[in-house]
């Protein structure tokens, strides 16, 4: 199946560039394109695309109110250039509450160090949330099917010490939505690995923190983990745990220079599961990949329960199917259930 984009930018440069890098893949196909988001409406309703490529800054009309306008006519997964800077976090965060599904950084020295890596990774982004939109039964026929999660298990009041959770493309507004359910009273922290560059995860833990009932802010070497506070992992670094006395404490390093992702969610969970073992809540989300899967089994050999978001509510069915593929998944819910079953196994 071709996947059919719409590339929005007001530098015809740009329009140009990012057209020829995905016209590169003949399973992608350029329909039409637009100088600002006024145009955009208009092309969406026109051309009905699989996926819009969105600028946010541009005259006329700013992405961030196009993309309100579209979601409101005619929903697209919607994919955002932003800068990496502290202004284009900001917006960025808001496209994705307005209802976009994910961001690429707009220098493409910022998404890969190889220029043909990064023109890859484009494509590959692009087909994958446009998947979400065009999957039908007979496109699945061929998925290794699922493995029916065990029944919902009944969890005793101390089973767990901490909930640590994963996520990634989508992750975001997923976060934002399980974490408001949590009371100001919450039992235990809670520690987040979300794939986002480094000049992001500042204004992200900010933006919850006003949100939430709960206290956020972005992990630093040394923090100690807390009731009632959620600590995300900093973009382009890892973030492990160490036993100091009675406390648990934050270490944030480079980690390994060959791993993937910068935090990654396995190494997250591995030492999660040296620390606290069988103690352990983790939550996978919507994401591309399957960053957590190993780390889910590793604690599920300590013991430790695991939830992953079901098909329906993820923007990508990735790090969660991996999950459950693999038989590792205590509950499949629904993204508007976790925060809810979270609560009440916690008995806040």
């Amino acid at each position: 199946m071709v996947t059919r984009v719409l590339v929005v930018d007001d530098s015809g440069f740009f329009r140009r560039r990012i057209i020829e890098i995905l016209e590169a893949d003949k399973r992608i196909k350029v329909v039409g394109s637009a100088a600002n988001g006024k145009e955009a409406i208009a092309q969406v309703a026109q051309l009905n695309p699989d996926v819009v490529t969105m600028d946010i800054e541009m005259p006329v009309m700013d992405g961030i109110t196009a993309v309100r306008h579209i979601m409101s006519s005619n929903p697209v997964p919607v994919l955002m250039f932003s800068s990496l800077t502290h202004d284009g976090a900001q917006a960025t965060l808001d496209a994705l509450e307005a209802g976009a599904v994910d961001f690429l950084p707009k220098r493409f020295e910022d998404i890969a160090k190889d220029k043909d890596q990064a023109k890859l990774l484009l494509r590959r982004r692009i087909r994958a949330v446009a998947r979400k939109q065009t999957t039908t039964p007979s496109a699945t026929a061929h998925r290794v099917p699922v493995r029916p999660a065990k029944p919902p298990v009944n969890i005793r009041h101390g089973q767990f010490q901490v909930v640590a959770i994963a996520s990634s493309t989508g992750g975001p507004v997923a976060l934002a939505q399980v974490l408001t359910t949590l009371p100001s009273g919450f039992r235990y922290p809670v520690v987040v690995v979300q794939h986002m560059p480094g000049t992001f995860t500042p204004a992200f833990a900010s933006r919850l923190d006003q949100q939430c009932e709960v206290k956020v802010k972005e992990a630093h070497d040394g923090d100690v983990l807390a009731p009632g506070e959620v600590l995300i992992a900093p973009g382009g670094r890892q973030m492990t745990f160490k036993q100091t006395g009675g406390a648990v404490q934050v270490v944030i390093s480079d980690g390994d220079a060959g791993l993937h992702y910068k935090p990654c969610a396995d190494v997250t969970f591995d030492s999660v599961a040296s620390v606290y073992g069988g103690k352990t809540l983790a939550l996978v989300l919507t994401g591309m990949g399957a960053d957590g899967r190993e780390g889910a089994r590793t604690l599920k050999e300590q013991g430790a329960i695991v939830w992953s978001q079901d098909e329906a509510s993820s923007v990508i069915y990735g790090m969660p199917m991996a999950v459950a593929e693999a038989g590792l998944s205590d509950q499949v819910l629904s993204l508007r259930d976790i925060g809810p079953t979270l609560v009440k196994a916690a008995g806040s």
